[in-house]
């Protein structure tokens, strides 16, 4: 297992690997995310619960919208499983995102997920009419993290079968 947080470059990787699965309805191989978030803390957090959750996940974090559009582009091999987008970031906000990355082509396929501390009824519907697929309020605690990724990790599982 490796979890590297470096603030000194732009993007980091997180992979996590084991020897067994503890629950085996976790077991989805070969999971890869982009986290778009402009707040390190909120990085290190996700990170953190992807890690609690026992998958074997490897995430790209970029910290703004123009950051991942130039992974994106410059890295057409790369195609996430999942993308989580932070709504509120500087430069370009998660919904201005959403809608830059259903234009590229080689991942407009790619299930985005608008990751943010509102909870507003009209950011929800807004950023569906973009382009995301899903909708995630950021918890208070590591703990309901895990548990509202975790759970958002099952339920996808079953949706894609």
């Amino acid at each position: 297992m490796s979890y590297i947080v470096d603030r000194n470059i732009p993007y980091i990787w997180m992979t996590k690997t084991s020897d067994y699965v503890k629950y085996t309805y976790f077991m989805l191989p070969g999971l890869t995310c982009l986290l778009i978030d402009d707040d390190i803390d909120d990085q290190e957090i996700f990170l953190m619960a992807l890690q609690d959750i026992n998958l074997p996940v490897e995430c790209v974090v970029a910290n703004d919208g123009f950051h991942a559009l130039e992974i994106l582009h410059q890295d057409t091999m790369f195609v996430p499983d999942y993308i989580f987008i932070d709504l509120n970031m500087p430069r370009m906000n998660g919904k201005q995102c959403v809608k830059e990355i259903k234009k590229i082509e080689h991942i407009s396929h790619v299930p985005v997920v608008m990751y943010s501390t509102s909870s507003s009824q009209n950011d929800v519907e807004e950023s569906k009419k973009l382009g995301a697929d899903y909708f995630i309020t950021k918890p208070t605690s590591i703990y309901t993290l895990t548990k509202t990724l975790s759970e958002f990790f099952v339920g996808s599982k079953k949706r894609h079968r």
